[in-house]
């Protein structure tokens, strides 16, 4: 009998194996979707402005809506990945070309390094919530071994989570939710008028996760399997840690959430049996450090693919447990702003010329794929686009230049105007233009 290979190749050279099904997908989406920082983040989803806190309707409809707008790019850039067996920064080389797949692979690596570190940073503090004696320190250094050693075993992992992780997360989010919604004051007042930066707030969420979504779903049995589990998965478990998240805000108050994250925490451990579900919570927390130590595996191995993967899991392990003992959290909300900026508009441009353009037919992924700079046109004109439409706040220096733009050129922002979707809507129409002007190269160069 032959031997079946189910776990990730060590190289760019071996074949992926087609293990992982629409539960396997559903599951780590489902896990990803549930965030110790999603519950802090609640804040932000809340009064993503800083001065005009949203009624409880708002909030939750802005969940409801930004997740799946949000997982929707996320399961239509995970459908390449299934097609071609590529991870998702050598899927960039049928975008830009080999070298120029280079810079977005570059930020990737750099966000994945920083989440990384934010996720081994808020696992700690969590356990030190449950276990106040053990230092920070000890915990940042258990989470990070226990990363590394899943990531080098990444499908063993997602089918782990799978069988017996997943039940303990709906067990553990079901008891909280019984427990803050009879403990919870009532959320009363609020209005509409920071909808679509909340909105603007959660895609930012979801869609940090477009550039890894290909580096699973090239070991899914279909397209139809990974963009069903990432849909359904990740927004019913998004929607429900963000409005769990709501209710703790209000048990822990807005006050001590907005001058320490770490004490939304605080509800969740008070709670009865709450030191035991939470440290189920915690534990499933280092899926999202495993995601992200893989998919700055694989994206290292776009520009080295001939080393072994379990080299650089070992070496980004042991990088993200030190950036993770010196992390500054605060700028966490800009973090997401500027993910968002750059990621939705290229995956709208490989949306657009995959799906669209006939890229499919022809996508090349090899180190000598040519260049195609026309395509990182639509992308910086996307990026500029989110930066004049979106009225999330990032940083003050960041935000006053792109304010200074708009008065220059004479853009007055419209509150209805979303960040995400103007940047998705401008890099796409800019994609099709490019691809239609390209054919009329074509033909007129054959006449």
């Amino acid at each position: 009998m032959a031997h079946v290979v189910d776990e990730v190749p060590l190289t760019l050279e071996g074949a992926p194996p087609k293990t992982l099904g629409v539960l396997d997908q559903g599951a780590l989406w489902a896990n990803l979707g549930v965030s110790l920082l999603g519950f802090s983040g609640a804040l932000l989803l809340l009064d993503p402005l800083g001065n005009a806190p949203l009624s409880l309707a708002a909030a939750l409809t802005a969940a409801v809506v930004g997740s799946l707008i949000g997982t929707a790019m996320v399961g239509l850039s995970a459908i390449p990945g299934t097609q071609t067996g590529q991870p998702a920064m050598v899927l960039l080389r049928g975008l830009f070309g080999a070298k120029a797949s280079y810079v977005p692979t570059v930020l990737n690596i750099v966000q994945m390094l920083g989440w990384g570190a934010f996720e081994l940073w808020v696992i700690a503090k969590a356990a030190s919530a449950i276990f106040p004696g053990v230092p920070y320190q000890v915990w940042v250094l258990v989470a990070g071994v226990l990363t590394t050693v899943l990531s080098i075993w990444p499908l063993g992992s997602v089918r782990l989570l799978r069988r017996y992780v997943t039940v303990g997360v709906i067990v553990s989010m079901a008891w909280f939710a019984v427990v803050f919604l009879r403990d919870a004051p009532a959320h009363t007042g609020g209005t509409w008028t920071g909808f679509a930066p909340a909105v603007d707030y959660v895609i930012a969420l979801s869609v940090s996760w477009v550039p890894m979504a290909a580096d699973f779903a090239r070991h899914s049995r279909s397209g139809r399997a990974a963009f069903t589990g990432i849909v359904g998965g990740y927004t019913l478990a998004q929607v429900a840690c963000l409005g769990l998240g709501v209710y703790a805000v209000a048990i822990a108050g807005a006050g001590a959430v907005n001058a320490d994250g770490t004490a939304v925490f605080t509800p969740f451990v008070a709670a009865p049996l709450g030191a035991l579900f939470f440290a189920i919570l915690v534990l499933r927390e280092t899926d999202q450090s495993f995601a992200n130590v893989y998919s700055t595996t694989v994206s290292l191995q776009n520009l080295m693919p001939r080393v072994d993967r379990r080299v650089f899991s070992t070496v980004i392990g042991v990088l993200t447990v030190t950036i993770a003992l010196v992390v500054d959290v605060a700028s966490y909300g800009a973090f997401l702003g500027v993910i968002g900026a750059v990621f939705v508009p290229m995956f709208a441009v490989l949306a657009v010329d995959y799906f669209l353009l006939g890229g499919s037919r022809n996508w090349d992924t090899g180190e000598d794929a040519p260049a195609r700079p026309a395509m990182l046109a639509p992308w910086a004109l996307g990026f500029v686009a989110y930066w004049l439409t979106t009225s999330s706040p990032t940083m003050a220096g960041w935000d006053g230049f792109w304010a200074a733009v708009r008065h220059a050129i004479g853009f007055t922002r419209q509150p209805w105007m979303n960040g995400a979707l103007g940047a998705a809507l401008v890099a796409a129409l800019a994609t099709l233009l490019v691809g239609a002007l390209s054919g009329r190269l074509r033909r007129a160069a054959r006449r």
